[in-house]
């Protein structure tokens, strides 16, 4: 990771997946300027992989044997084939989720719950609808960074379910880690419709 927004890099994740680090340890190199660089890097990344994609791989229903959304709002989605517009909508809905509830840490709030918002993935059906929600969506993360404080606490934390204890730069980070979990979704389906002709 550079410490120049305009010439940042993606954050490298392998270390956390790995196991050789802790989400916690890799967040100490970033304040406020670090996860806005990391942020527009990735949102960057999603548009280079979108680049050139054919209109109709948006709404094609990939090959998804894993498939399993548990976010979905009609429980006859939660094993539904992911389509592009759908993988768009939830790793946005992830990574504002906590990018807002990264800010509630760094302003030394306990953590209390979720805060998670998700557009209906049916209604995206275009590349301008990916682009835009895209869009939106990093505006509104890199909004959260301008009211962490001038000291963001750094104590209050949060604990994943499986025991990882993440403060602000972590739990921002998470998100983008999540994220960057599924560029390699984005393109297998954009591969699968490609195949397809579609």
């Amino acid at each position: 990771m550079t410490d120049d927004a305009n010439d940042a890099r993606m954050v490298d994740f392998g270390p956390v997946r790995a196991g050789e680090l802790e989400l916690a340890e890799l967040g100490r190199q970033f304040g406020p300027a670090e996860l806005a660089a990391a942020t527009r890097a990735l949102m960057t990344a999603i548009r280079v992989e979108l680049g050139g994609a054919d209109e109709s791989a948006v709404t094609f229903v990939p090959e998804d044997p894993d498939a399993a959304d548990t976010f979905a709002v009609d429980p006859s989605d939660v094993s539904l084939p992911w389509t592009l517009g759908h993988v768009i909508v939830h790793l946005t809905a992830s990574a504002e989720e906590t990018a807002f509830l990264a800010a509630e840490l760094a302003r030394g709030v306990e953590p209390h719950g979720r805060s998670r918002c998700e557009v209906p993935w049916p209604s995206i059906t275009t590349i301008t609808a990916c682009e835009q929600r895209l869009a939106e969506s990093e505006r509104m993360i890199l909004a959260t960074l301008a009211v962490w404080p001038d000291q963001p606490d750094l104590e209050i934390a949060f604990t994943t379910p499986r025991g990882s204890v993440r403060n602000a730069p972590a739990r921002f980070l998470g998100g983008l880690m999540h994220a960057d979990e599924h560029l390699g979704q984005i393109g297998g389906i954009l591969g699968q419709a490609r195949m397809s002709g579609g």
